[in-house]
């Protein structure tokens, strides 16, 4: 199982990003997938969740309205579209395997988002 995080970057507040992860090893169409965020000095924070068809979507209270989750199953990708971007969004952003903390088996090595002026 491989999972391929990329797209992150440093954007000035309320500018734009679009994550996308990579999946490999598994057949990605069978399983929930997930964002997770980790910032420096704390532990990690779910984002957001899909489930294995995309037509269920979840998000942070903190990310509502300025992130949406996707994904293409025939290409095996996972993606994060990042609006408005907050000071407060400045993290390592990896996605996961899985639907809640408790259940991931798989994280990718994260993309490094840093929101500035």
């Amino acid at each position: 199982v491989q999972l391929v995080e990329s797209g992150g970057g440093r954007v000035q507040p309320g500018g734009s990003l679009r994550l996308s992860c990579a999946a490999s090893g598994f057949t990605f169409s069978s399983y929930d997938m997930s964002w997770v965020r980790q910032a420096p000095g704390k532990g990690p924070e779910w984002v957001s969740n899909i489930n294995t068809g995309g037509g269920s979507t979840f998000y942070a209270d903190s990310v509502k309205g300025r992130f949406t989750i996707s994904r293409d199953n025939a290409k095996n990708m996972l993606y994060l579209q990042m609006n408005s971007l907050k000071p407060e969004d400045t993290a390592l952003y990896h996605c996961a395997r899985g639907w809640a903390v408790y259940e991931y088996d798989y994280w990718g090595q994260g993309t490094q988002v840093t929101v500035s002026s």
